[in-house]
């Protein structure tokens, strides 16, 4: 993630919080060279997908939580190893990169097991079995490896399977009685030593103090299949030295291991990782592949996610996890709301029809072009937010703006709405669910929250389809959200009316009283009332106060 900043809009965005946030992404990036990116806290409409899709935008991706995400932190890259290496090697590699934890992984990168320092420790104090290096299935190039010797006879491939291992310190008759199939001998530079193990069927002799093999010892263990290997140690250090040729495999946890992903919260791991006395754990990618390795200490660094909200201002309709972020800026035409800040930050607040408007002078201010593409988003946000002109909302600077863009992006404001506004307003496919959520957002007034929908259409005809569907999931809705009260606005955009849809004790009387509808009315309808912003929230706001 880097040193992204979102730029995000609200939940159940509409199509100026989707195309603001990319205008505004846009303009930042030019103006400080920063990677600022867009994104969205929720499902794309159909009119919003009509828009992207005209002007050949991508949409932002989903961001449903800003809260710190392992992904947001400093994870420490601890390369994975195989799990036939030594112990000697295994250890080799902690001491070099000061780590504790190895995580194991096979060729795909899968994550395998772990092996601690203390399991290491262990294997070297604990373990007094002579035919532990047997038992682990050792390879013959680890041991090797871990005596810096020379392979004389034999395959490194080789895997040590059957015997025990010894040092052959007594003469060759002795010897005779306690040398086995397979062992491994430990011996020097005596002929008659090397002989006799190679006779009784020994799988391999270390040769130590890198004393010379004859010819005939070497030819007598490749017709045996004994395996010669000659180290520059002594008897004493290669004996102490062997038991670390052990594969990893042998020692390592494989079973219940506790990962994390990178998707993963901060705030959900934090209590794991208390429970534990592991150290260190291994991170896995989305695609299930070993990432890195992270500790506490790497939790008290971590820094939150950066954000810029656009045409919001209220926790209720923010992005979940808000009070996580560190909010940087909020560029909005709402009333002011109940959100509320750490730091300062830089907050425009203008009484326009539309956010994108806002964002448009600021492109003229700081003197940037606006390329087609980002012209057409900002154009189309303006139109659809003022219904053309015709929400109350609407001032001369949007009028301005939208013209303005409209000959950069090289379309006719009322053809292309009409386009725009039949596109959104295509909901015979459409669950209730998904109309309902098309444009939903919650407020609050005092201690009373309530919830605003709002659902605008061509056709007063498609608004009464959509009725019959809303009635009966208003009440489903009204008890998901736990809100005190539930409204649905159903707008037509011809004649510029609205009729009200209510769910919840003291909804209907709210209305009756905000809008002075008779209380023996059936049907709450409003001639000249489109805008829930400027003509539904403020008076449902005010009566909310003087109740």
């Amino acid at each position: 993630m880097g040193n992204q900043i979102f730029v995000i809009g609200h939940v159940n965005p509409d199509t100026d919080s989707i195309c603001s946030a990319i205008a505004y992404a846009n303009l930042k990036s030019k103006l400080t060279g920063e990677d600022y990116v867009p994104k969205r806290a929720g499902h794309i409409n159909s009119e919003t997908k009509f828009v992207l899709e005209a002007f050949k935008a991508s949409a932002p991706a989903y961001l449903p939580d800003v809260r710190t995400q392992v992904k947001d932190i400093e994870v420490r890259r601890t390369k994975g190893v195989e799990k036939n290496i030594s112990l000697k090697e295994a250890w080799s590699y902690m001491r070099k990169n000061n780590v504790v934890t190895l995580p194991i992984v096979d060729t795909e990168n899968h994550l395998e097991g772990l092996i601690t320092v203390g399991d290491i420790t262990k294997s070297y104090m604990d373990v007094y079995d002579n035919r532990i290096l047997t038992k682990a299935h050792t390879p013959c190039r680890n041991l090797v490896e871990t005596l810096e010797g020379e392979l004389l006879v034999g395959s490194g491939e080789e895997m040590f399977r059957e015997g025990k291992v010894l040092i052959a310190a007594a003469n060759p008759d002795l010897m005779e009685n306690y040398i086995e199939k397979d062992d491994v001998v430990i011996l020097g530079n005596r002929y008659e030593s090397q002989l006799c193990a190679i006779e009784m069927n020994a799988g391999c002799i270390i040769v130590c103090d890198g004393a010379s093999v004859s010819k005939t010892i070497t030819r007598m263990a490749q017709n045996n299949n004994c395996i010669i290997i000659k180290t520059p140690y002594d008897t004493f250090t290669a004996a102490r030295l062997i038991n670390q040729s052990i594969p990893i495999q042998f020692f390592m946890t494989d079973k219940d291991i506790l990962f994390f992903t990178k998707e993963d919260y901060i705030e959900d791991i934090k209590g794991i990782m208390a429970q534990k006395r592991h150290r260190d754990f291994p991170i896995l990618d989305k695609d299930g592949h070993y990432f890195g390795m992270i500790s506490r200490r790497n939790l008290l660094g971590a820094k939150r996610k950066q954000i810029i909200l656009v045409d919001h201002n209220e926790k209720s309709q923010a992005v979940d996890g808000l009070e996580d972020a560190e909010i940087l800026e909020i560029i909005d035409h709402h009333r002011l709301g109940s959100l509320e800040t750490i730091n300062p930050v830089f907050f425009r607040n203008q009484p326009l029809g539309c956010t994108a408007t806002i964002i448009y002078q600021m492109y003229q201010e700081h003197q940037i072009e606006i390329e087609p593409k980002i012209a057409g988003l900002l154009c189309a946000a303006i139109l659809s937010d003022t219904l053309v002109y015709r929400s109350p909302t609407c001032t001369e600077a949007d009028k301005q703006a939208a013209q303005a863009l409209a000959l950069i992006a090289g379309i006719q404001t009322e053809e292309f709405a009409g386009r725009m506004f039949a596109a959104g307003s295509d909901l015979t496919n459409k669950s209730p669910e998904e109309i309902f959520y098309q444009d939903f957002k919650k407020f609050t007034a005092g201690e009373v929250t309530f919830g605003v929908g709002q659902i605008s259409s061509m056709s007063r005809e498609e608004l009464d389809k959509i009725k019959e569907s809303l009635v009966p999931y208003m009440q489903k809705a009204y008890h998901e959200h736990g809100v005190e009260m539930l409204f649905f606005m159903l707008t037509s955009i011809m004649d510029s009316s609205t009729e009200f849809l209510y769910q919840g004790a003291g909804a209907k009387e709210m209305l009756i009283n905000t809008f002075h509808f008779d209380k023996n009315d059936k049907v709450f309808y409003l001639e000249n009332v489109v805008s829930r912003k400027k003509q539904v929230i403020p008076a449902l706001m005010l009566a909310l106060q003087e109740n």
